[in-house]
């Protein structure tokens, strides 16, 4: 059995990966504050190596390899960011990297992989045919999975984001984070917990990619099929990640398509940044008024800025 995710895991991930990474920064509006009646700190990896939050996961189970493990390469499936970040990783170690791609991945998350010397493999838009394809490459290369949210080292990985948001922002009452298979809330809820224990947790879903707040609430895994826009999100939340989620997140609220596309808009106008639909998530659940605001602190995990300029939510087709 799998030992449990721990807070000495996530500050060994920070210890082997910092001189990888960004410490991405933290920002703040006062107008947005104003609106939402408490105080908001946006951790911005969009900044982060390959656009995204998932860099720190890779590279710390890149990292973790043995030499003999690492000279056989490493495979995954990813509908992007985690396929961009293990390329990526996968370089710095001079390693390769086999990515399983769906056949409706963004363009330019497929570009971002074999630019970083990912070699990708496409399939059908299905878990199934993911997780097929996958087995497939690992049987013909005999990589290492690096699995995009079961992995225990991606989790830890992942969790060293919020490792750095409540050094840059301390006192938060609460930290609101994007769920999709888990691996970030995950890693987020032990390094919050553990850090400060009253600090609650609170996953963020769209409505139309609702699993995981149907699992919450029904103490099993649900699973349902996803249409949403936010395409970092479009999985299912796993066994592993589902049950460190019902322990230490105390909420899973869901937000609609319309409030992720004004959210991802609101903080382009607001904070000048650019930040795709998975990262807007969080802030659409505080447009929605799903959580309550007022006289907290809040942090918000910005996922990631790996956004097709040429095919924006808000313009007209």
């Amino acid at each position: 059995m799998t030992p449990p995710l721990t807070l000495a895991d996530i500050r060994a991930a920070h210890d082997r990966i910092r001189g990888k990474i960004h410490r991405t920064p933290v920002l703040t509006s006062a107008w947005l504050d104003t609106d939402c009646g408490g105080r908001l700190f946006f951790k911005c990896e969009n900044f982060q190596k390959i656009g995204a939050f998932k860099a720190r996961g890779a590279a710390n189970a890149v990292f973790s390899l043995t030499d003999t493990e690492a000279a056989r390469g490493v495979a995954t499936h990813s509908s992007g960011n985690h396929g961009q970040a293990l390329a990526w990783a996968a370089r710095e170690r001079g390693i390769p990297a086999h990515i399983v791609m769906p056949s409706n991945a963004p363009k330019l998350k497929v570009r971002g992989v074999e630019g970083f010397g990912g070699r990708v493999i496409f399939c059908e838009p299905t878990q199934a045919a993911r997780e097929a394809a996958c087995a497939s490459v690992m049987a013909e290369t005999n990589a290492t999975l690096v699995h995009p949210y079961l992995d225990y080292r991606v989790m830890a990985g992942q969790g060293t984001a919020t490792l750095e948001l409540i050094e840059q922002a301390p006192d938060l009452d609460l930290v609101l984070c994007p769920v999709g298979g888990g691996g970030l809330l995950c890693g987020t809820a032990i390094a919050a917990q553990g850090a400060r224990p009253a600090m609650k947790v609170i996953g963020c879903e769209p409505v139309a990619a609702d699993d995981a707040a149907q699992s919450f609430r029904a103490g099993k895994i649900i699973p349902t099929t996803p249409h949403t826009i936010a395409d970092g999100l479009r999985t299912t939340v796993g066994e592993p990640n589902f049950a460190i989620i019902r322990e230490h997140v105390h909420d899973v609220v869901t937000v609609s398509e319309e409030s992720i596309v004004a959210a991802m808009r609101r903080i382009w106008e607001v904070l000048k940044i650019v930040v795709e639909p998975s990262g807007a998530v969080p802030f659409a659940a505080v447009l929605e008024g799903k959580i309550d605001l007022r006289g907290r602190r809040a942090g918000l995990i910005l996922t990631g800025g790996n956004v097709d300029l040429d095919v924006l939510p808000w313009q007209k087709k």
